[in-house]
């Protein structure tokens, strides 16, 4: 089977970067392991704790034992179907702050400043919340392919949380992914119409329909390299798909590493540890793996109106079945419609904590951790200085490679998930709140010095799902870099990568809007393209970040 293009991953970046070289005239084969995005588990925004804990649509892997975590060993879910992690994930929608794409720059990948990215953000959004809380759509795009809109925050704890920030000294702000990130305000969400918006809807069905794109079941093994050339895909099944022109790597920051490695192309003694003929010795394959972490600060309720009341069979039946008969009701948001993005410090120059707020007190994997009526802001640093990596298990495409993130392993990240902690605290003491909190839940009002922070954080902190870094962009003279500012893989002609794994830095927030960026802007790369016109706006920072917190 041969094409112009052969793309790896079916997800929110190799999907965009189909659908454009389907929309330019070229053949494209895009390779997926996984199955059907079909189903109410994925389909259903309600549902999502369900998709990311299926074997069906996931990949199920697992870190190795995180040392400074007391050897706990956390789950690293990553879409194993049509759409991706975009089909698995919680739907929120972060395009990242400004200052994060900038230092992108200055990290040696040129061309992808926040001026350079901003385009590409507005030619992919569908965005439908003009209007709303003071939003500003010249910051938007309103007719690309992905569809972002905001929930109706009808449960008045989503507003009561925003206020509340307010009432801390914080500004509220009408659009976190325009002018201003820093505040609190309505949360974003890959949501149309009551149901997931994924890449798989957004891109890869509309390349289908152009005739040109076809989509390829199977379990990439290795890219097929001669003289330093990328030719195309073998498959495990032996198969072999062929490309005329490019092969483009999209499966995820976790597999993308795994094959460029399985291929000949990483650390060399590594490589040669598992018997694999060095094609390329770039050191930097695998290696730079970020994540953010959370924790759930969860808070038992003086009013039965969280989605406790559904926390039962019936509850989830007609929840179910209003969604399935009328695409309404709480089945049709993910339950994420209110954020904060704050600084933890003066002297910190743009966010460097998330907030998600949740009108239920349980986990990401659909347990409660709380009986009864409660809700939760989820919270986490942003850019912490931990470093982990992923290697090979072995030399077989069907062996999961090893995970070691190194959580909290810099001394840095305890200290910001203190003040995690604590400004969260304050901010759900606020008279906002008052008339909604019977008391705290955990971590628990007696868990308030460090050292008691600390065990709660050991034991209790959790994967906000967003790893990136492993294939990372630079400069071709960077001995770490593996890919250009084009995405091509360094030392390798005709393979490119276009996913979260070259990202240089992890960037605030969510990852899938960030990662269908580089999709769309790696496109116009393959394509020859002259890059959009650079965006001439300044995004908001505190006038006063150098000597004020808030």
């Amino acid at each position: 089977m041969e094409a112009d293009f052969v793309i790896i991953g079916a997800g929110s970046g190799g999907s965009a970067v189909a659908y454009r070289l389907a929309e330019a005239g070229h053949s494209v084969l895009v390779i997926e392991f996984g199955g059907s995005d079909a189903g109410p588990f994925i389909q259903m925004p309600g549902a999502l704790s369900y998709p990311m804990n299926m074997s069906r649509y996931d990949w199920g892997l697992k870190t190795e034992p995180e040392p400074h975590l007391g050897g706990r060993v956390l789950a690293t879910p990553r879409g194993k179907v049509v759409g991706g992690s975009s089909s698995i994930n919680g739907m929120v929608y972060v395009r990242g702050h400004a200052c994060d794409f900038d230092q992108w720059e200055e990290a040696g990948a040129q061309g992808w400043a926040y001026a350079d990215v901003l385009p590409y953000f507005k030619r992919m959004e569908n965005w439908h919340a003009e209007g709303d809380m003071g939003a500003d759509a010249s910051w938007r795009g309103t007719d690309g392919p992905l569809h972002v809109t905001r929930g109706s925050r009808q449960n008045p704890l989503f507003n009561a949380f925003i206020k509340a920030g307010s009432q801390a000294g914080y500004p509220v702000t009408g659009d976190y992914n325009g002018e201003q990130q820093e505040g609190f305000g309505a949360m974003e969400a890959t949501i149309w119409r009551g149901k997931r918006w994924s890449a798989a809807k957004a891109y890869l069905k509309p390349a289908q329909k152009t005739g040109r794109c076809k989509l390829v079941r199977g379990l990439a093994a290795r890219v097929i390299l001669r003289e330093g050339r990328a030719e195309g895909v073998e498959l495990a099944d032996g198969r072999r798909l062929m490309a005329r022109r490019e092969v483009v790597l999209a499966a995820s920051s976790i597999n993308t590493p795994k094959l460029l490695m399985l291929s000949g192309i990483g650390p060399a003694a590594h490589l040669a540890e598992h018997g694999i003929d060095v094609v390329a010795d770039r050191p930097g394959v695998g290696a730079n793996l970020q994540d953010h972490l959370e924790l759930y600060l969860q808070y038992a309720a003086k009013k039965p109106i969280t989605l406790f009341k559904y926390w039962n069979l019936m509850g989830k039946a007609w929840v179910g079945a209003q969604w399935l008969f009328a695409g309404t009701g709480p089945g049709a948001s993910n339950q994420f419609e209110a954020a904060g993005f704050i600084r933890s410090a003066a002297g910190m120059q743009y966010p460097d904590i998330q907030f998600h707020f949740l009108p239920i007190a349980v986990r990401y994997d659909g347990k409660a951790v709380a009986e009864g009526h409660g809700f939760q802001a989820h919270v986490g640093p942003m850019r912490s200085k931990s470093r982990g990596s992923v290697r090979l298990r072995s030399a077989r495409a069907e062996d999961a490679p090893e995970i070691r993130f190194n959580y909290m392993s810099h001394p840095d990240d305890w200290q910001e998930f203190r003040r995690c902690i604590r400004l969260t605290r304050e901010i759900m003491a606020q008279p906002a709140m008052d008339e909604h909190i019977r008391h705290e839940i955990q971590p628990g009002g007696d868990v308030q010095d460090d050292g008691a922070l600390d065990d709660f954080i050991r034991a209790h902190v959790e994967s906000a799902y967003h790893p990136c870094g492993t294939a990372r962009m630079g400069r071709r003279d960077d001995p770490m870099a593996v890919v250009d500012p084009e995405g091509q893989v360094i030392g390798v002609k005709g393979l490119r990568v276009a996913d979260s794994s070259v990202f240089p830095g992890i960037t605030n927030g969510n990852l899938n809007a960030p990662t269908i960026m580089t999709g769309e802007k790696i496109a116009d790369h393959i394509l020859c393209r002259q890059p959009l016109p650079r965006a001439n706006v300044v995004p908001w920072v505190h006038p006063q970040w150098q000597v004020a917190q808030r």
